[in-house]
């Protein structure tokens, strides 16, 4: 996707993007993490309502994690800082290439094909990254988005 202009020279600022592949990798342990935190009072939740529906609600087991990792990720990404808080931790943002805002349905997109490419191609997923010059992964590139550094 071609850019012009002021947005395409502030993109294509080669310092955006040192260590951009390092600190993605730290940003996502931080932001599971965060996650996994969030989750533990909603699983004791399900714990006590499977007891409660004599294990009918067990079921929501299943979708605990998405339950908790949608918004997260729409709420922080598609927010004012358009960043999780793994990627502040990190100095990154998520930013669109044709200079708009990343708002909370792309946020989740992002976040969803991130897991897709991820869980149908992993650990080559990350390789896309080493061969695009904004050191993109694949779901970056479908969406037109780019992380770089804030810092």
């Amino acid at each position: 996707m071609p850019l012009s202009g002021a947005r395409a020279s502030a993109l294509d600022a080669p310092r955006l993007y040192r260590s951009v592949r390092t600190r993605r990798m730290l940003s996502f342990v931080a932001d599971y993490t965060i996650v996994l935190a969030l989750s533990v009072p909603l699983a004791v939740l399900v714990f006590v309502l499977g007891i409660l529906s004599f294990g009918l609600a067990w079921g929501l087991y299943a979708i605990l994690l998405p339950l908790v990792a949608i918004p997260y990720i729409g709420l922080t990404m598609g927010g004012a800082k358009q960043a999780t808080p793994g990627m502040r931790l990190a100095g990154l943002r998520v930013a669109r290439l044709d200079g708009g805002r990343v708002d909370p349905a792309l946020a989740v997109l992002h976040g969803v094909l991130f897991w897709a490419s991820t869980a149908v191609l992993t650990p080559f997923v990350l390789l896309v990254g080493l061969a695009t010059a904004r050191k993109q992964l694949l779901h970056d590139l479908l969406l037109g988005t780019v992380v770089v550094r804030t810092d």
